[in-house]
């Protein structure tokens, strides 16, 4: 495959600088890091790079105000690669996936449907963190292995892949021969474009508001989806903060309007987000600043080249619905892991990694066309297609297998 097409090829370069290692990481967010840590705990030597700074202790919460929720089998493999554990105090419980339909003609509650974790469980549907949290334990974390390396502030510059193994260049001049590059840079993954694997891109006009909030009303643990039109207005719950219930909200819209919210000072952003909360938990005060982002799905066309695995985002790309998108990205990272176990002198030989993109593509096939038609239906502005979204809803909700059925696939469960 070829180099990154600016500088020179790193064959060109002193071997005397080069690192021998069996995994190489591109890209250290929380899929990259999690990655690092599974294979470096299951004996493998990594190196993970990541172009952004490092990041400090106290400056970590401006960083991504963002949460992710990680539901059973994500909680599972984190505890089983051993970094559980930093999350725990700090996790929120999501024991009730609320769905609100607020389709009439005014933005009010007009059918709830709550699934409960107890009718398919024991525990909750999953726990929820804050990203900036999970970034900041996984980097101290990884200080404390001794056949890993995170280098911050240093990306991936060239690629070249060979049968037998893979040659990675750093913008530091590091020069890395390893077995396996597994590519957890993106969605814009410059590693899945050095190698050539094609992606499939779908728009739709939608940006997510993402921010944080306080409340009066207490949210039990419960996950709150609202569906009136542009999208879901989700509020996933936080710890108290300053005294008050609090959640973190992604508000997906039509561009134009999302960017309108963005812009509005913040006491008619706040009256705006209450109306569109259907005013369910009260008024709502902002209690961080707001991000924005384009809403987009991706697919690539295979999970896996020469010597190269894609996961994360460099895989797939969805909406942020029914917290698909990071336990989509760890289940890649535990198949790949499984396939390198089980070809633990060359983890990135050919058969290995056929059939990780044997497991792996279907079944992330699979979600991203199902998270895609929820999106779709959650976007309608049409009266007549309101309407029948809720009345669709209330036939799944109602019938006990069929929903019980939804239930175990929205957590990944295989029957």
């Amino acid at each position: 495959m070829p180099p990154f097409p600016d500088g020179p090829s790193p064959y060109l370069l002193p071997m005397n600088k080069l690192h021998d290692i069996d995994i190489f990481v591109s890209g250290g967010g929380v899929a990259g890091l999690a990655a690092t840590i599974a294979f470096a705990q299951a004996g493998f030597s990594v190196i993970c790079a990541d172009p952004a700074p490092p990041i400090t202790d106290r400056e970590t919460k401006g960083a991504d105000l963002r949460t992710t929720a990680f539901l059973q089998p994500s909680k599972a493999f984190l505890d089983r690669i051993g970094i559980w554990s930093r999350f725990t105090d700090h996790a929120t419980a999501l024991q009730v996936m609320r769905i609100v339909d607020a389709g009439g003609p005014d933005p009010v509650a007009r059918a709830t449907h709550d699934f409960d974790a107890s009718d398919i469980s024991d525990g909750p549907f999953g726990w929820n963190l804050p990203n900036w949290l999970l970034r900041r334990e996984m980097v101290d974390h990884i200080a404390g292995l001794p056949n890993a390396d995170f280098r911050p502030g240093t990306g991936t510059a060239h690629v070249l892949t060979r049968e037998r193994e893979a040659r990675v260049r750093l913008t530091d001049g590091s020069q890395i021969r390893a077995k396996l590059i597994v590519a957890a840079d993106g969605r814009n993954s410059p590693v899945r474009e050095a190698v050539g694997i094609p992606v499939q891109t779908t728009r739709y006009g939608q940006k997510a508001l993402a921010f944080a909030v306080t409340h009066d009303a207490p949210h039990h643990n419960i996950s709150t989806e609202i569906h009136r039109t542009g999208g879901p207005f989700t509020l996933v719950p936080l710890p108290d903060h300053d005294g008050y219930p609090s959640s973190a909200i992604v508000w997906m819209e039509r561009g134009a309007e999302a960017q309108r919210l963005a812009d509005l000072p913040e006491d008619a952003f706040e009256a705006e987000m209450t109306a569109r909360s259907a005013h369910l938990y009260g008024p709502l005060k902002l209690a961080s600043r707001r991000t924005i982002w384009p809403i987009i799905s991706q697919r690539a066309e295979r999970m896996a080249t020469e010597r190269t695995a894609l996961v994360a985002e460099a895989a797939h790309v969805v909406p942020p619905i029914g917290a698909q998108g990071l336990n989509m990205s760890l289940g890649d990272i535990e198949a790949l892991l499984v396939m390198a176990e089980a070809n633990r002198d060359d983890p990135g030989a050919k058969a290995g990694l056929d059939r990780y993109n044997r497991t792996r593509l279907p079944e992330v096939t699979a979600r991203v066309t199902g998270v895609d038609a929820l999106n779709r239906a959650s976007m309608t502005g049409i009266q007549p297609l309101r309407d029948l979204r809720m009345r669709a809803l209330s036939v799944l909700h109602t019938v006990a297998p069929v929903r019980k059925t939804l239930m175990r696939a929205g957590l990944g469960a295989k029957g």
